[in-house]
């Protein structure tokens, strides 16, 4: 009896290990700024911001890091797969046999979070950045139904979210509750692209950027903010990190006011988004 006894409690043990976070767990920028530029995106439609959950990013790096190493999602099966290469329930999640709870339950089955995930996944073959993934939702009906618990999910109600980002994948998750996990940490070193993006303290003053276009190189970026100048926005500039060159139309102190603004612009400029810097 105490032998099983004692068994019991070992199993219990690893299982519950298995499920902590490691203490050295971090996002990069870039994840931070996904998740805060989906955030504004959900206030422009009048949505209530997320809480991060530290418990979603990690489910969302662990399953980029499968989708980039072990490739689950080839054949039939979707962006939503999971391989048999890591302590998780494999699963090929596809239109014709499609296994949903396996998604569903990847937070309870990773982590302490006890609740279902519903996850958003996208696969980038060139390189990519922040902008472009907002660029390619905003203009997605599918992702904004999603997004804004819209269409199919009208009877969901997001509360938290967590990202996770690679070279060549891109993962949301969202969840009904909140979670009692520990906060999210910024990595210390440079986001996953390589280009140090620097964020916002609490405290320091915020800038937000009605921004028009985004580019790789400099030169296209400064023929692109002539031509804004041309049309009348005298206030236009180039907000250059890295090897990224925002061009922006204007910039406010409020977040209201440049969604605003955005809302004003003409239906030429309907891919303009807000940058929160």
């Amino acid at each position: 009896m105490w032998t099983l006894l004692v068994l019991i409690f070992i199993f219990s043990s690893t299982i519950s290990a298995q499920k902590d976070i490691p203490d050295d767990f971090c996002i990069s920028t870039e994840e931070q700024q996904l998740f805060d530029r989906i955030n504004i995106l959900l206030e422009e439609y009048g949505k209530s911001p997320l809480e991060t959950s530290v418990s979603l990013f990690y489910v969302a790096h662990l399953h980029v890091d499968d989708l980039i190493n072990n490739h689950p999602d080839t054949s039939i099966c979707n962006l939503s797969s999971w391989s048999d290469k890591g302590e998780w329930t494999a699963c090929c999640h596809n239109p014709f046999v499609p296994q949903q709870d396996c998604m569903w339950d990847k937070p309870d089955e990773l982590t302490r979070y006890k609740y279902r995930g519903y996850e958003l996944a996208a696969y980038f073959e060139d390189e990519f950045n922040v902008d472009s993934v907002i660029c390619l939702w905003s203009n997605s009906k599918q992702v904004l139904d999603m997004l804004l618990t819209a269409g199919n999910f009208e009877k969901k109600k997001w509360v938290c979210m967590g990202v996770g980002m690679n070279e060549h994948y891109v993962s949301l998750w969202f969840g009904q509750r909140p979670d009692k996990a520990n906060e999210t940490m910024l990595c210390k070193t440079n986001d996953m692209q390589g280009v140090a993006i620097t964020g916002s303290s609490p405290g320091e003053p915020v800038t937000y950027y009605l921004v028009a276009a985004s580019f790789g190189d400099l030169k296209d970026a400064k023929e692109a903010l002539r031509r804004f100048k041309k049309t009348g926005f005298k206030n236009a500039s180039i907000l250059s990190e890295g090897q990224n060159h925002r061009v922006y139309l204007d910039q406010f102190n409020d977040l209201k006011e440049a969604m605003y603004e955005k809302k004003q612009l003409p239906y030429t400029y309907r891919d303009a988004w807000v940058f929160k810097k």
